[in-house]
């Protein structure tokens, strides 16, 4: 090796390492591996489910009598629901509770009676009677409305994110071959391919107290967004 090749790659070093830091963005290719692009793909979906938390609590001397009561207001509560149409299945039990209640003026605490509550989750596939079901529930006993949140059925989920991997395949493709031409390189085959996903919804909307009149609620949009990486084999 030549002296001017020596120090060639010695200065190339010195510079490297105490040289200037260039804002270069750059990819790199060695030889023998594939050559990896990605791409994102978005669309745009609206909630097709509404999920209604809501719950019924009761306080009393005596335990039995408030489970009685409360479950009274629940079967009211289910029947009321089906007769607006949401199915039974639809109508699920997240919690049921018991708390006894103590004066702490006697010592040892006494037990002067009991609070009892259950809660449901309420599936609505027909948004617009969301605000119907709200109503309802309060009309026949229920007295903690939490909230509503909202999500997007399998079959308009699954739509809307072939709608996103079509088009971030599509941009992923289109990509890998504005490189292989300006590089001057020929793709081969497809050798692998990923995908990730992101899905943002509104968040709950907080209905703390009766709803005894028309509430305005919308679920809004969002967006499905997922990248595709594929990776070609280079000839």
């Amino acid at each position: 090796m030549s002296k001017s090749i020596v120090l060639f790659f010695l200065l190339l070093f010195f510079y490297s390492k105490f040289g200037p830091a260039l804002p270069l963005n750059f990819t790199t290719q060695s030889r023998g591996e594939p050559l990896v692009v990605s791409a994102e793909g978005k669309a745009v979906v609206t909630p097709d489910i509404a999920k209604v938390t809501v719950g019924i609590e009761e306080s009393g001397a005596t335990l039995k009598s408030i489970q009685e009561s409360v479950n009274k207001k629940s079967q009211d509560l289910i029947k009321a629901l089906e007769n607006l149409g949401i199915d039974k299945k639809d109508i699920r039990t997240i919690s049921y509770n018991i708390y006894p209640e103590n004066d702490y003026q006697e010592n040892p605490p006494k037990i002067t009676g009991y609070r009892v509550s259950t809660t449901y989750e309420i599936e609505v596939s027909d948004i617009e009677k969301t605000n119907d079901v709200l109503v309802t529930v309060t009309k026949v006993g229920a007295n903690l409305v939490g909230g509503v949140s909202f999500d997007v059925s399998d079959e308009v989920r699954n739509e809307k994110m072939n709608e996103a991997r079509a088009e971030a395949a599509e941009k992923a493709k289109e990509k890998a071959k504005g490189l292989a031409s300006a590089a001057g390189i020929t793709l081969g085959k497809i050798i692998n391919v990923s995908e990730s996903e992101g899905l943002d919804f509104p968040r709950p909307i907080a209905l703390l107290e009766k709803q005894d009149t028309e509430a305005s609620i919308e679920p809004g949009q969002t967006e499905i967004a997922i990248t595709v990486t594929l990776s070609y084999e280079i000839r």
